[in-house]
């Protein structure tokens, strides 16, 4: 699996999320600058990892959002390419036009960090082969913005379309309540593009790979991911 790392001003996961990777394939991914204009040659995925791009000025992602590696990605995931945005990588996401929705203030209005329970809502996804669906997962999370908001319209063709990829649940894969951590409409903590080859997830799975981390729930998405460059290739 050839994998591709972007890196903005203020992100602070890439090296996280480059350890899972190569955990997974056994190949080291290639990290990609900002202001790069091109992916690596046969870029299997991208990853855009977490932080704090810009310091989240204007919106968080909003400025990385516009960043000349964005056109490159928005043109891999057009071909079909895997793009994976991690907590802020989702917002750049949400923010560059690769996904629907915006990531909001917390319920709360403060920083959230802490172990989270995840359901697997489909299985059948290259992100998520390696899990079953409804199966519950426990990652972390750490986000001051992660509400995730949509209209309406965009929240039924989600969930009709089958594009919920994760809800925030609890042990027992019940979804409501506090098992929702940050007020998220429907649940929602993770959401796939129309093709179903973009993921944006506010949790991060990258930090929950190795027992020594508290638990390696998050390894099956990155597993699932250099499985199915494997089918691809």
């Amino acid at each position: 699996m050839r994998a591709a790392v972007l890196l903005f001003p203020g992100l602070n996961r890439e090296n996280d999320a480059m350890r899972a990777l190569q955990q997974a394939s056994g190949v080291k991914p290639t990290l990609v600058w900002h202001a790069e204009h091109d992916l690596p040659a046969g870029t299997d995925v991208v990853v855009v990892p977490g932080g704090f791009s810009y310091g989240d000025y204007l919106r968080c992602g909003a400025i990385a959002g516009r960043a000349n590696i964005m056109n490159a990605v928005r043109a891999h995931a057009a071909r079909g390419g895997l793009v994976l945005g991690i907590c802020n990588g989702f917002q750049i996401l949400c923010e560059s036009g690769l996904l629907p929705g915006v990531l909001m203030r917390n319920r709360n209005l403060r920083f959230i960090c802490r172990m989270q329970h995840l359901r697997v809502e489909r299985a059948d996804t290259a992100f998520t082969n390696r899990y079953a669906p409804g199966q519950v997962i426990e990652v972390c999370v750490a986000h001051g913005e992660g509400n995730y908001t949509a209209d309406s319209q965009t929240l039924a063709r989600l969930e009709g379309e089958g594009r919920v990829a994760f809800r925030y649940c609890d042990a027992s894969g019940q979804v409501g309540g506090d098992a929702n951590c940050n007020g998220s409409m429907n649940d929602i903590a993770g959401v796939y593009s129309e093709k179903l080859n973009v993921l944006g997830m506010m949790p991060h799975p990258e930090n929950l790979i190795e027992t020594i981390m508290g638990g390696t729930d998050g390894r099956g998405l990155f597993d699932s991911l250099a499985s199915a460059a494997a089918k691809a290739a």
